[in-house]
């Protein structure tokens, strides 16, 4: 029996993994400083949640198989010393992935931006299509049990992001996934405590395309320029699909799409969702789906978790939540739902939460992300400035940054809720980006606006 041991179980996505493995029937080991839920109740059901928690050598036993090193585990963690004294094998997520695919096709869908909605799209399709697969996807999913499935099926539809592996293998997690199908949705930059420049985040997608084998298929997206010219003088070696947004039409709030003659309503909507769609279609064509089975599956879509997710609406108001953080997914967002609804007030709030949007140099990246909306805001935390050991944040600054005078700049829960609860939402819709919580804000109550 395959006996695997994870460090730093608790991960959300490395925790998915070793439940994935044990339902493969693989005997799973894992150790964790802190694990909190939905991990915690995940693990424990599934019967591999560690006895006690913090970091403990004798774990480390020279019959493992393999030792897989999550993100949050540090340099000098006891484990991973005694791994490496023992020479076991030590995968970071990635190449232990691509170690359990040798044998399958690999579609990789990378970007800066749609990476979790095209996968989920795909996976989607090749569901209904009654497709057999194995997957990883970034976000949990109507209709799948877990976010990752490793099988023994013939294909593997992975997420593939640009973050590091781990601690000891500092390079992007796509570098290890060597896929036949790849999806780029786009080049935005991102990850400035990792990428301080933004030529060393385009070398990471030179990388990627460099080194993908001869013959297999770049789907890439052609509205993005720095993608095409960055496609056009790597990708020689390729099958170069590229795609745009797709013939569609919008009435009364719905969109409707058209691919091969044959139309039909959609749930989700926005450019950024159609370009995303278009992507999905062509992969889903090469692993054998047709488009007419392409149209009929994604017209039942709703869209991943916090992904322009509705919270609630009536006749004359709508309320969404979207993970969008980056420039580029803030401007989308607030496009999409802009070109939906176009006559009404669109009320949109940012929280500014990740190290980027955080970073007072960075502001100037959300030049105009936010010109669409009719009433702006943008929430930030003192506390999560703390936890990032982060200097305090100007309200000129960031409104200088996004070239508002009339933005909103609240770094108090409190007075957040005051501004929401003083407008008006008749014939208007709200939008709440963040990949924070406000906070806690309570999203889900803010239905009482309806």
């Amino acid at each position: 029996m395959t006996k695997v041991h994870f460090i730093a179980i608790g991960g959300s996505v490395m925790h998915q993994l070793a439940i994935a493995l044990k339902l493969k029937g693989y005997q799973v080991t894992g150790s964790d400083d802190e694990i909190f839920e939905p991990a915690l109740s995940n693990l424990r059901q599934a019967g591999i949640l560690p006895a006690t928690m913090g970091w403990d050598d004798s774990r480390i036993s020279p019959d493992l198989d393999a030792v897989i090193l999550g993100m949050h585990a540090r340099g000098d963690n006891p484990e991973l010393l005694k791994a490496r004294e023992l020479n076991l094998k030590i995968y970071s997520f990635p190449e232990y992935i691509y170690q359990e695919s040798l044998q399958k096709k690999r579609v990789a869908v990378g970007g800066s931006h749609g990476k979790t909605t095209t996968t989920a799209m795909i996976m989607h399709v090749l569901q209904q299509a009654g497709k057999d697969f194995d997957y990883l996807v970034g976000a949990r999913l109507a209709g799948f049990a877990q976010s990752v499935n490793i099988t023994n099926a013939p294909t593997i539809v992975m997420e593939a992001d640009e973050y590091p592996a781990s601690v000891i293998e500092k390079r992007p997690k796509f570098h290890f996934l060597h896929p036949q199908i790849a999806v780029l949705t786009g080049i935005a930059w991102d990850h400035i405590n990792v990428f301080p420049t933004y030529e060393i985040y385009l070398e990471q997608f030179v990388i990627f395309i460099r080194t993908m084998e001869t013959g297999a298929t770049l789907i890439y997206n052609e509205t993005d320029p720095e993608l095409v010219k960055l496609v056009n003088a790597e990708g020689a070696h390729l099958k170069l699909l590229p795609y745009g947004v797709p013939a569609h039409t919008i009435s009364n709030g719905i969109t409707s799409v058209t691919f091969g003659g044959e139309t039909k309503a959609m749930e989700v909507f926005g450019d950024h969702n159609l370009l995303n769609m278009h992507a999905a279609r062509l992969v889903c064509n090469e692993l054998g789906v047709d488009d007419t089975t392409f149209l009929s599956a994604i017209a039942t879509f709703k869209g991943a978790a916090k992904r322009l997710e509705l919270v609630g609406k009536n006749d004359h108001c709508a309320i969404y939540r979207d993970f969008a953080h980056a420039p580029s997914k803030v401007k989308a967002t607030i496009e999409a739902l802009k070109e939906q609804y176009p006559s009404r007030t669109l009320i949109a709030v940012l929280e500014l939460h990740t190290y980027s949007s955080l970073n007072a140099a960075f502001m100037v990246q959300y030049q105009g992300a936010m010109d669409k909306a009719d009433i702006p805001a943008v929430f930030y935390s003192r506390h999560a400035l703390e936890i990032k050991r982060m200097p305090d944040l100007q309200p000129e600054g960031i409104a200088q940054g996004f070239g508002r005078n009339d933005l909103q700049v609240f770094n108090n829960r409190e007075h957040l809720q005051a501004f929401l609860d003083a407008q008006n939402y008749q014939n208007a819709n709200l939008l709440l980006m963040s990949s924070g919580d406000y906070e806690g804000m309570n999203v889900p109550s803010l239905t009482k606006y309806l």
